[in-house]
């Protein structure tokens, strides 16, 4: 018996997935995290278009976590008040803590992300490739020779805390490699650049997963 073209194609129509049916509702997350140092609160959106407010009161922080945003696709609101009148290290630590607490809470039990992400970020003269797997294990793997102890006002020690406290609390795997570079601050951009990319990859839904979790053993 024959069909015709119109019957034909709504078949098809029928046969294909849609991916969008995949996304959870909402892959959101509010954390608000207060300490004797810090009062910290992210709002976040796995499923944005790179929206960011930061303020922090740790500028070049800000300035990060505008890259995480801008090419990670994920709105971002983060606000933070600590005790900068004695370094920054607090605030930036414990941002780190709270931004990765947002996003285990918002990726949920993990069903149907691609779960692995990896990009080459160039920025003039720097180099920088980060890998990352959203595997239940936080490990991070830091590479990064950053020649100045500053970068502005910000000690660039830093930078692998504020890495340390994300890998922890949205426990993942994540390993940063410095390929070339000698500029301090383009070395630490090319890193979060990196990352942000990376980090999209990993949550993107995979269509073909159907909402199963990444993994031979069923669970992250």
């Amino acid at each position: 018996m024959q069909t015709s073209d119109a019957e034909g194609k709504g078949k098809a129509l029928r046969q294909v997935p849609n991916s969008l049916n995949l996304l959870p509702l909402e892959r959101t997350a509010f954390i608000r995290r207060t300490t004797g140092e810090t009062d910290v609160q992210v709002n976040l959106n796995l499923d944005g278009t790179g929206k960011c407010t930061a303020t922090t009161g740790v500028p070049f922080l800000d300035h990060m976590l505008h890259q995480i945003a801008s090419h990670g696709l994920i709105d971002l609101e983060v606000q933070a008040t600590g005790d900068i009148e004695i370094d920054d290290h607090h605030t930036n630590e414990d941002v780190g803590i709270t931004l990765g607490q947002a996003l285990g809470k918002a990726l949920g039990d993990r069903k149907g992300i691609v779960r692995f992400g990896n990009f080459l970020a160039p920025l003039d003269e720097a180099l920088i490739q980060v890998a990352l797997d959203f595997s239940g294990r936080p490990h991070l793997s830091y590479g990064l020779q950053i020649p100045t102890q500053r970068v502005g006002t910000y000690d660039t020690q830093l930078v692998r805390e504020f890495f340390v406290a994300v890998v922890n609390h949205s426990q993942m795997t994540l390993h940063i490699r410095q390929l070339d570079g000698i500029n301090s601050h383009h070395i630490i951009e090319a890193t979060f650049k990196a990352f942000a990319r990376s980090l999209r990859m990993a949550i993107e839904i995979d269509p073909r997963r159907a909402g199963k979790i990444p993994s031979s053993k069923g669970v992250l």
